[in-house]
């Protein structure tokens, strides 16, 4: 059996952002998203997700790139304050660097996921997984203070950040040389998906099998996504998206993804994909359906 979650990020980040997962989700096939809880458009996107009763919703917590929703003054670790506003301290690059040296404070990791999930449960939409900007649950030290916000707010499940071995045929990734790196890095960090699961199983949550589309960020289009259709593995996977329009919001906003999000949502709403999934035996549910289907094991 093939089973897909389509989760769409950055719910939250624009409207333009916002309205463009929900129409990713009615008329096309997004069946989950995640939401910023301190990004701009947050309060447009809870009012959106409320309209929209089938959307899983998670929380894509925040930890570089932004701001946090607790007093800086007590996560010292992962903020700083620069230009007279106080923001998280690192871009990727430095804070990989930072986790993997255990120089993160993992109380203030949990202490701000666990605000995060809140600010979004208090809004009065219900958490059914959590994902994180740029994977950085990824690393060991990051991922456990995480899972431990997680099973405190009742949260079931997380993304499972780690690909299969091979995302795409030899032949694709020849042809497109804008996603060497990225394949690469992904490769490389395949060494982390085993103590990734074993955590994520000693705390008790559901995770899908992995996640597809990770090397397509920024790159997606629809010969993209069909070569990536006709080789899902078995199992239950998640394929991450970034739908969008490109509008005034979104030209000011700290983003590398514009462009690609008009793309991405043509690619998502396209009746040909759905059909596409169809004829390939893959099934598309959400988050709540893979929490669901455990617990009924």
């Amino acid at each position: 059996m093939r089973r897909l979650i389509v989760n769409a990020d950055d719910f939250g980040f624009t409207a333009g952002v916002n309205r463009a997962i929900g129409e990713a989700h009615t008329h096309g096939i997004v069946t989950s998203s995640t939401l910023m809880a301190r990004g701009p458009a947050f309060e447009d996107a809870v009012r959106l997700a409320k309209q929209l009763p089938r959307l899983s919703v998670g929380c894509h917590v925040v930890l570089i790139d932004g701001e946090p929703v607790l007093d800086p003054v007590r996560l010292p670790t992962i903020t700083s304050r620069n230009s007279g506003s106080t923001r998280f301290r690192d871009g990727l690059k430095s804070f990989a660097a930072r986790a993997l040296a255990g120089r993160l404070d993992p109380g203030e990791i949990e202490a701000e996921t666990s605000a995060q999930i809140r600010k979004i449960q208090s809004a009065g939409i219900s958490v059914s997984h959590l994902d994180s900007h740029k994977h950085t649950h990824l690393f060991p030290k990051v991922l456990q203070p995480m899972l431990r916000a997680a099973r405190a707010c009742g949260v079931r499940a997380i993304r499972n950040p780690f690909g299969p071995r091979k995302p795409l045929r030899s032949s694709e990734l020849l042809a497109r040389p804008s996603i060497w790196t990225r394949y690469a890095e992904v490769c490389i960090l395949r060494a982390l998906s085993g103590k990734f699961r074993e955590a994520v199983r000693r705390e008790g949550l559901d995770t899908p099998d992995g996640t597809l589309g990770i090397v397509a960020t920024g790159t997606l289009d629809e010969k993209l996504f069909r070569a990536i259709a006709r080789i899902i593995p078995e199992g239950t996977w998640e394929f991450v998206c970034h739908p969008g329009y490109n509008d005034a919001d979104l030209q000011q906003a700290n983003t590398r993804l514009r462009e690609s999000r008009e793309i991405e949502l043509r690619v998502l709403t396209m009746p040909e994909v759905r059909e596409l999934l169809l004829n390939c035996g893959v099934a598309l549910v959400s988050y709540r359906e893979l929490v669901s289907a455990e617990v009924g094991q």
